[in-house]
């Protein structure tokens, strides 16, 4: 009887040492989600900080969901704050939704260039931003990649050489008030509209248009459904490699410097690729027949002026740190 009743017994405690030792030696999981789309440089980027990770036996297990296949557009921050993902690419809007202060890094005409927008996030605005992200969104962020400056893509062409031309072009925005704001800083009707949902929008006429960096515009193919690119030059954007700080905060010192430097390694990869691309890409949408149209940039930044400085939403923004940026 002792036998019979004790075996099994042994047997069941074995099992719950092995079953408890694999989970031990399980890696830890990380869920890298994008809106952007697979050909975009971005999403490539994300591959090459996985593999790197992946191959680097850390007990990391970093897998990339690209064109908001995990999580839609626009609800990635929440997820990562829910811990239902472990990391994101975040953007300077995402930030602004609840640290208002930093609004200022949306303005449409505020960074000059590439090199401008690098210097101005490397220095004390960046620092400052990554301090507010960790301690009030519980939100590391790793490195800063150049998602691309932003132009106004056009389903039908049209003479442009100011503001006042967009008037009534339904163009579609992301749902947050500093997406619809810059809209109406450009002088179109902002429309929000989830990224995926866009070619199918400009094929059937749903919207008047969209505005990315041409390097997205052409991986989305946009340029199959629309006639014009108006370089408006409007947004030199940022988008940050994010993850949650309690997931962040459980990590190891070896795994939190091996994932920091792989994102620093995959954001420069990001760069230089979106970089040289943009180099190109105008003479190539003019190969493809699109219209591409460089109106003087001068009307559009007044009207931004004066949209901009009449906005209750520009009350939250924190002038001295803005014009650090504008230097």
């Amino acid at each position: 009887m002792l036998r019979r009743t004790t075996f099994p017994t042994i047997l069941a405690a074995i099992a719950s040492i092995s079953c408890a030792g694999m989970a031990l030696a399980q890696d830890k999981v990380v869920r890298f989600s994008t809106a952007g789309p697979p050909p975009d440089f971005l999403a490539q980027s994300m591959e090459s900080f996985a593999e790197e990770l992946n191959g680097a036996d850390l007990g990391l297990d970093v897998q990339v969901f690209a064109a908001s296949k995990l999580v839609r557009q626009g609800a990635e921050v929440p997820a990562l704050q829910r811990g239902n993902i472990e990391m994101s690419t975040m953007t300077a809007f995402e930030v602004a939704a609840q640290v208002p202060e930093f609004g200022f890094l949306n303005r449409a005409f505020l960074f000059r260039d590439y090199d401008h927008m690098m210097s101005v996030l490397s220095g004390p605005v960046g620092e400052a931003l990554r301090a507010a992200t960790a301690e009030e969104m519980g939100i590391e962020i790793l490195s800063v990649a150049y998602l691309g400056t932003r132009h106004v893509n056009l389903r039908e062409a049209r003479e442009v050489t100011g503001p006042e031309d967009l008037e009534g072009v339904r163009l579609r925005m992301p749902a947050t008030p500093e997406w619809l704001l810059l809209g109406e800083s450009l002088g179109v009707s902002p429309t929000p509209l989830a990224m995926p949902e866009v070619y199918v929008a400009l094929q059937t006429g749903a919207i008047d248009g969209q505005e990315n960096p041409l390097t997205i515009l052409r991986a989305a193919k946009f340029d199959e459904v629309t006639e014009q690119v108006v370089l408006t030059s409007h947004l030199v954007q940022p988008v940050f490699y994010a993850v949650a700080k309690p997931f962040w905060d459980d990590l190891t010192e070896e795994q939190q410097t091996a994932m920091r430097a792989a994102a620093e390694s995959a954001a420069a990869m990001n760069n230089e690729g979106r970089l040289a691309d943009e180099r190109e890409v105008a003479d190539v949408l003019r190969g493809e027949g699109l219209d591409v149209a460089e109106p003087n940039l001068d009307a559009f930044k007044a009207r931004a002026d004066e949209v901009y400085g009449d906005a209750d939403l520009a009350e939250d923004w924190d002038a001295a740190m803005m014009e650090e940026a504008q230097r």
